[in-house]
């Protein structure tokens, strides 16, 4: 399964500091934090002159016209990158049959994100077993399609053996590390290291706790690492129920700047 073959993903040359990325699932500003933001421009512009990175997950449930990921991408600075999400009708309704149509069209309206396009955030439902070789076929295709890098984060516990981690590997996908991990697996990075994307989504409550200081100076240390050894990485907070999300992005980002 293909859909239109693009340039390679630049890489970070040899020696060179990699990105590290550090943003929230949505970009809402909770009240008791806004006085970290500027005072001024719609939510996206005072997020973005505090945070480098976003992830796009209302793609996940309806359609956004190409203008409006253009309008969205021409309100932050050079720097920013966005990550999007691929729609629950390609991977919760459909998983991975039946859906080019479905995924051009996603291609073609995140396509007005330009090179602020980061990632495409492949989520799978928790009943959804590993199809085989068709899961492979499509990521493939997927990753093959975009200038950005597919990061894919399963969960359930058949995705994650060692073949399947070659395989993905193999095909330049990464594994999300998730937090908490639904299989004790998923803590860890897997399939293609050359990038690797971190979701965390509180513990132990998951979308509400907030993370110790002690869990942040060790994500410090890790993404801190991964760009001294030329990886981009991306952390994403998605422990947004009670803000928690905004506050540890926060201090993740003052403290790899």
């Amino acid at each position: 399964m293909r859909w239109r073959r693009m340039d390679s993903i630049p890489r970070s040359k040899a020696g060179e500091r990699a990105p590290i990325r550090v943003g929230v699932a949505g970009w809402s500003l909770p009240p008791a934090h806004q006085d970290r933001f500027p005072d001024t421009g719609t939510h996206l512009e005072r997020y973005a002159a505090r945070l480098n990175a976003v992830e796009i997950n209302s793609s996940f449930y309806r359609p956004h016209q190409q203008k409006t990921y253009r309008r969205w991408a021409e309100s932050v600075p050079d720097d920013f990158r966005f990550a999007v999400k691929l729609p629950k009708a390609i991977t919760h309704e459909r998983r991975f049959e039946d859906c080019e149509e479905v995924v051009a069209r996603f291609l073609d309206e995140t396509a007005g994100l330009e090179r602020k396009r980061g990632p495409v955030l492949v989520q799978l439902p928790p009943s959804f077993r590993f199809p085989g070789m068709q899961a492979i076929r499509f990521l493939r295709g997927l990753a093959e399609s975009i200038e950005s890098s597919v990061v894919l984060e399963p969960r359930h516990a058949s995705w994650f053996t060692a073949e399947i981690d070659a395989q993905l590997e193999a095909i330049r996908v990464a594994r999300v590390s998730a937090d908490p991990a639904m299989v004790p697996e998923a803590r860890a990075p897997g399939g293609w290291r050359g990038f690797v994307y971190f979701r965390l989504h509180g513990s132990p409550d998951i979308y509400k706790s907030t993370y110790t200081d002690e869990a942040i100076t060790r994500q410090a240390k890790a993404v801190s690492a991964l760009a001294a050894q030329g990886v981009e990485s991306w952390t994403v907070f998605d422990n947004t129920t009670f803000g928690a999300a905004t506050f540890n992005a926060m201090e993740l980002r003052e403290r790899v700047t």
